[in-house]
């Protein structure tokens, strides 16, 4: 016994096991195809002359100077940079070390710099206006951040969520025609957000209660509404549009000293009250998530239904509320569109909205900031065109209108990285 016990005492102690770090080489190899992308797009078709970007508009109490950039010398040194950081990424994956954050917006925005001012130099018109591109790019994401939140809750409580195209265009609706009876876009508002729930509750009944693919019936969700609502705009509100499809508008709301701060107050502080709420709704579901018993809850029948359950947690109606909750949200996004954007409804206005707030959850990671970040970018890609439409480039429109749908392909197919979504998510839960 004794000989055992010194054995035990000096024996050597085992090694601790080194952490492992995760890496991929999709980074690398992305910024590699761009750069070479930009190469040929820059000097193949190359543009030479000057871009003005404008930073301050008229009502700015601080005016700042324009920027004028020759479009050679940007797109040689953009070049340059661009093959820098693809190097620098190689270098580390090789290191066995992740590729960061931060150095993926730098590479992001020394290829938007010299792509605008490529872009710009071959324009009619050589001036860009910053406060337009991103203020524009900010309302079409109104109701992408919309989806996407709803999306965000849908999915972390176990319920896949293809509906969001229905909702939206759900909500679209109902605000038309409520605002325009009543001529109070703010009950158009409320009414949006009970369209949106009534669609999350069929949603939620035939996939929690009844077992069914929450994938079908999702795809059955956005079928349905689409021929409703379209039946009901050709024969209801087309004849009686004076009536029932010319909703009062909400005005823009400027908040004081931050909405006249160059590029950040046109973009942020001088919208309508629809995306006051939307700020409000993003960190409201972010702390809600993260921060308190509610999400944590919620988070639990999201990962491990069963587990859930046995510590008392009601796991359908759960997700029954939590569902109808991402409902109510993306209704309030459908009626961005009729309320603030259009200013009437239209046949299938949301044009596939939902689809990419979708991808932009797994984009985002199911986190709702980064798939805020995530809704963001696809806004911004799709007013790009706009911009550069206005100004005379040379770029053709259509290359211009895929981008959005190229973004949300490449996020679909997990080139942002490793995603995994919710453990439970598309799977009903059958109590023992």
């Amino acid at each position: 016994m004794t000989a055992v016990t010194q054995h035990h005492a000096t024996a050597p102690q085992e090694p601790a096991l080194a952490k492992t770090t995760v890496v991929t080489w999709k980074a690398p190899i992305a910024f590699g195809v761009i750069t070479a992308l930009a190469a040929v797009l820059f000097f193949v078709a190359s543009n030479d002359g000057q871009a003005v970007f404008r930073i301050s508009g008229a009502s700015d109490f601080l005016q700042l100077p324009e920027v004028v950039l020759d479009s050679t010398v940007t797109s040689v040194v953009g070049v340059i940079l661009l093959a820098a950081i693809t190097v620098v990424s190689f270098v580390m994956v090789r290191a066995k070390r992740r590729v960061p954050v931060w150095l993926m917006v730098v590479f992001a925005v020394v290829f938007l710099i010299a792509f605008l001012t490529w872009a710009a130099a071959g324009a009619s018109t050589h001036v860009i206006p910053l406060a337009g591109l991103f203020a524009g790019a900010l309302s079409l994401s109104v109701p992408l951040i919309f989806g996407s939140l709803c999306g965000v809750i849908s999915e972390r409580v176990g319920v896949v969520n293809i509906a969001i195209e229905g909702q939206l265009l759900g909500g679209a609706f109902t605000s038309a025609v409520v605002a325009s009876a009543t001529g109070n876009p703010y009950i158009g508002l409320l009414a949006a957000a009970v369209a949106g729930v009534l669609v999350s509750f069929v949603l939620a009944a035939f996939s929690i209660k009844y077992f069914v693919d929450q994938v079908i019936v999702g795809v059955v969700l956005n079928v349905l509404v689409l021929g409703l609502t379209s039946f009901l705009f050709s024969q209801v509100l087309a004849p009686n549009a004076a009536t029932l499809n010319t909703p009062p508008r909400f005005e823009r709301i400027n908040i004081p000293i931050l909405s006249e701060i160059p590029i950040i107050g046109p973009t942020f502080f001088r919208q309508t009250i629809i995306v006051y709420i939307m700020y409000v709704a993003v960190a409201a579901v972010y702390i809600g998530l993260f921060h308190t018993k509610w999400g944590l809850r919620l988070r639990a029948v999201g990962e491990h239904p069963q587990a859930a359950d046995t510590v008392g947690i009601n796991v359908g109606r759960t997700r029954f509320w939590n569902v109808s909750l991402g409902g109510a949200i993306a209704g309030l996004g459908g009626a961005f569109f009729t309320l603030s954007q259009v200013g009437a409804f239209n046949k299938d206005m949301t044009a596939g909205a939902g689809f990419i707030a979708l991808a932009a959850v797994i984009f985002g990671q199911w986190d709702p900031i980064k798939a805020t970040l995530a809704a963001l970018l696809f806004g911004f890609a799709s007013n790009l065109q706009n911009v550069l439409g206005v100004i005379g480039s040379s770029v053709p429109s259509e290359f211009m209108l895929m981008l959005p749908y190229v973004v949300t392909i490449i996020a679909v197919a997990g080139f942002v990285g490793k995603v995994r979504g919710p453990a439970a998510a598309g799977k009903p839960y059958i109590k023992a």
